[in-house]
């Protein structure tokens, strides 16, 4: 039963990603099983399980993007695509953004708001929605839709959507 939902939060994450990936969702939950075994940890709650497996699938999709822009001539970054209603101010026009800088302004934000951090990693690593996110977290989700705000505010700012000629957020 677990490893159908990470199938579709990882199904979820991969269909957002260019064309051409290499790494299947099958693959990713594989990958990211395999470092929540090894780590050995009790899990206390649903959501520090699925908050383990997104930080699991983040920490993959990130290093398979930093391996890649060490690939390329120049430094090219992997552009990671995503929907509307997860963008974040600081994606590029073509609605990507930068994982590895998304990584970096996600670790800022944990530093100030760990509970928005996590709600992020929920919605944008594991694709889930926002119900979805509070449940697995054991908040509301009126709580959820705040921390939700919240830090896309902080990430537009972190990110550098209002100097790309944004408004502010």
């Amino acid at each position: 039963m677990i490893y159908e939902e990470l199938r579709q939060m990882a199904g979820g994450r991969m269909a957002g990603l260019p064309p051409g990936q290499t790494l299947q969702a099958t693959a990713l939950v594989h990958e990211a099983y395999v470092k929540l075994v090894r780590n050995d940890a009790p899990w206390e709650s649903r959501a520090h399980f699925f908050g383990a497996a997104a930080r699991a699938m983040r920490d993959i999709l990130v290093d398979r993007a930093r391996a890649r822009g060490r690939l390329k001539r120049g430094g090219d970054r992997a552009r990671v695509g995503f929907d509307e209603d997860l963008a974040v101010a600081g994606a590029q026009d073509d609605d990507t953004v930068d994982l590895v800088r998304l990584d970096a302004a996600l670790a800022r934000l944990a530093e100030h708001d760990p509970r928005a951090a996590d709600v992020v990693m929920l919605r944008f690593f594991a694709g889930l929605d926002i119900e979805q996110a509070a449940k697995a977290m054991s908040i509301s989700v009126p709580t959820a839709n705040r921390d939700w705000r919240y830090a896309r505010a902080f990430l537009a700012s972190d990110l550098g959507g209002a100097e790309k000629g944004g408004e502010e957020p």
